[in-house]
């Protein structure tokens, strides 16, 4: 019984020394603000300063280095960052676009049925709410920013918490 006790506690001494329970992190700031933050296992798209993109998982961070699909990268390297999708701007837009459409479709449809002359099939209101739908799901898919570029506003920092 006592043999099992010290063999226990070792074990339960030993631990902290074969864990790790932080990474390091990579740290987007927009003028000195915390924007977005990287870490072991999430999504990263990001084009070097040689002009080539990379995409994909996040596999390690270490002394300065991202590694991603087996590759290594020095931080430094790191010219701009793609967007993620979290709040995914683009679909909303695509969305807008979608209804704006559907809308103008109905009307048509309604306005064929119903065998109206085809200049009667929208009202004034049915051509503000179809246009503003469809033009403004285009303004906003479009118009926000889709690259994070590293220099002027936008600064990449690395997080060393790990030894």
């Amino acid at each position: 019984m006592l043999m099992i006790r010290k063999a226990l506690i070792l074990v339960i001494c030993l631990i902290p020394f074969f864990s790790q329970a932080q990474h390091d992190v990579l740290v987007l700031q927009r003028r000195g603000m915390h924007e977005q933050a990287y870490t072991i296992g999430d999504p990263f798209a990001f084009q070097t300063i040689y002009g080539q993109w990379f995409d994909g998982t996040i596999s390690d961070l270490h002394h300065d280095t991202v590694y991603i699909a087996g590759q290594a990268f020095n931080y430094h390297e790191i010219a701009a960052i793609r967007r993620a999708n979290k709040a995914d701007w683009n679909k909303a837009g695509t969305y807008m676009m979608i209804v704006g459409g559907g809308f103008a479709a109905i009307s048509a449809i309604n306005g064929a049925l119903r065998q109206d002359h085809p200049n009667q099939w929208f009202t004034t209101g049915g051509y503000i709410i179809a246009g503003a739908l469809l033009i403004g799901g285009f303004v906003v898919g479009e118009v926000t920013p889709k690259n994070y570029r590293l220099g002027g506003r936008f600064k990449l920092t690395y997080l060393q918490i790990t030894k």
